[in-house]
């Protein structure tokens, strides 16, 4: 069970704007927008919405009233002739938008999470192998030159044993967080789980974590959590976090400390990161730096995906990448509800038989072609 990656490139002149249909204009949907809209290698040339009379709005406020509207990709693909899509609508509508794109041959930017659960997920990255073309997620907040930094310094320490993230918060949202039964791990931890992953540039193999709410929470899931996640060579990731902490708030990347052999790197999450060799260790080479730190946000998202479109080249934040980070969320989950070590192979073997009955044609053969789906360790 190897998911591949797809490398379907989009032909035509490669000096012309990609013609981009995005579907969702909600909150985020706006902010999208706006960013689309400032990116000269893209041009928007539809918005889908259930909503028309919102998608409408949201471009009027965005100064691009004239751009078309529908309420599918269905009802605007054929008229606007995109490139690719991008989705912005809400996580249960994942699949069905992401997956009617790839059918038709268009590559997907879509926003976090990669869909409503496990099985899906796993659907849709077996999708975007089966009709070649890119699925990437915009887990925007790697698009950070300090994360970028840190990860830099983090290769001096030599052998590593711990990092940890905290993240404290307490935003009054309203609305569907603060009715979900996990609202900080399912809905944002997510984020710091992406980043170790990037961070420690390998995949876990097992974790334990309890979730818990205090009284006076205003969530009716659990909105605090400590997870301890096993990588290989003993190296844990500790995650503590909470939704409703007020007062010394953390970055909203969280705090994060790492502890190697060589010394000691801290990232408060918002600016420079600071490196600490100890005396009679070796400051090692850093490895290989980017020639230019990404775009901030979704910028950079946006700007890694239509430079792979483009060229051909993988990405960060494929489908197959950002499983590993979804299947961090969903075993942190199981482990609080069971009271147990879990897995991570053990969440995604059970996601991958859910995802085998549900498939069907070309996406079934994908999937049933896999040999593993195990992460190293």
């Amino acid at each position: 069970m190897t998911p591949g990656t797809a490398s379907g490139t989009v032909s035509g002149d490669v000096n012309r704007p990609l013609r981009v249909l995005q579907v969702g204009a909600g909150g985020m949907g706006r902010g999208w927008l706006r960013t689309l809209l400032a990116y000269d290698q893209v041009e928007l040339v539809g918005v889908a919405d259930l909503d028309v009379a919102r998608a409408k709005e949201a471009l009027e406020q965005a100064g691009a009233g004239d751009v078309a509207t529908g309420p599918t990709i269905e009802a605007l693909a054929d008229q606007v002739q995109p490139d690719f899509v991008v989705d912005v609508t809400i996580p249960e509508a994942h699949h069905p938008v992401t997956m009617e794109a790839l059918r038709r041959g268009l590559p997907v930017l879509g926003e976090k999470p990669l869909a409503a659960n496990l099985a899906e997920s796993l659907e849709l990255t077996a999708a975007a192998q089966a009709y070649d073309r890119l699925f990437m997620v915009s887990q925007s907040r790697r698009y950070d030159a300090n994360l970028f930094a840190y990860r830099r310094q983090l290769r001096q320490l030599g052998r590593l044993g711990i990092l940890t993230a905290e993240f404290f918060k307490a935003p009054h949202f309203g609305g569907f967080r603060d009715a979900m039964d996990h609202p900080l791990v399912l809905d944002m931890a997510i984020h710091a789980f992406d980043s170790a992953r990037f961070l420690l540039e390998a995949d876990p193999v097992a974790v334990y974590c309890e979730e818990y709410n205090p009284g006076w929470s205003w969530y009716a899931g659990d909105a605090a959590a400590t997870a301890i996640f096993e990588f290989g060579g003993g190296l844990r990731y500790v995650y503590s976090g909470s939704w409703c902490s007020p007062g010394q708030e953390t970055s909203w990347n969280a705090a994060w400390r790492a502890s190697g052999e060589h010394g000691t790197a801290l990232w408060d999450g918002d600016g420079p990161p600071t490196l600490e060799i100890v005396e009679g260790g070796e400051t090692a080479p850093e490895g290989d730096t980017p020639e230019a730190d990404p775009h901030p946000g979704i910028a950079g998202s946006l700007r890694e995906f239509v430079a792979a479109l483009r060229t051909g080249t993988t990405p960060m934040g494929t489908a197959r990448d950002n499983v590993a980070s979804l299947a961090m969320v969903y075993a942190a989950i199981e482990s609080a509800r069971d009271g147990r070590r879990v897995l991570v192979a053990d969440v995604l073997e059970e996601a991958y038989a859910q995802a085998k009955a549900r498939a069907q044609g070309p996406v079934l053969d994908v999937l049933t072609g896999w040999t593993s789906l195990t992460p190293p360790g």
